[in-house]
């Protein structure tokens, strides 16, 4: 049975999110080295924010960035795992800045709305980006 090989315009939406991930992963670790090293950033008391202090935070935003990064590029190779990982990664993402909303509404809007594209771009037309 021969595969099909031909890809289509959709192939854009994966590359989108692949560089739109790693732009998230930056974003994740700006924010999260913010919070570790700079506490008077963010305008909310500590005892606002969901579960962490600014500090825990930071170690989760950070990670999130760094390991978001890196998973883009296996994204943008095509690979079956980075696909998965990647939409693994931008939900918890999204959750975990629905939850520093209190702290930096605007910033983590915006995050969250890219990792839905993300989300969409990944599992809507991942098929195209097959190795």
């Amino acid at each position: 049975m021969a595969q099909n090989t031909k890809s289509t315009g959709w192939l854009g939406w994966i590359y989108f999110a692949g560089v739109l991930m790693m732009l998230v992963g930056i974003f994740q670790t700006i924010a999260g080295l913010v919070a570790i090293f700079q506490d008077d950033v963010y305008l909310v008391s500590a005892n606002s924010l969901v579960l962490f202090d600014y500090s825990q935070w930071g170690w989760v935003h950070f990670t999130f960035g760094l390991v978001l990064f890196f998973t883009s590029f296996s994204l943008l190779a095509g690979q079956t795992w980075g696909r998965i990982l990647g939409v693994f990664l931008a939900v918890l993402s999204a959750v975990a800045n629905f939850a520093f909303l209190p702290a930096y509404p605007i910033w983590s809007t915006l995050v969250i709305v890219a990792d839905v594209l993300i989300i969409y771009a990944i599992t809507a037309h991942g098929r195209e980006a097959r190795v």
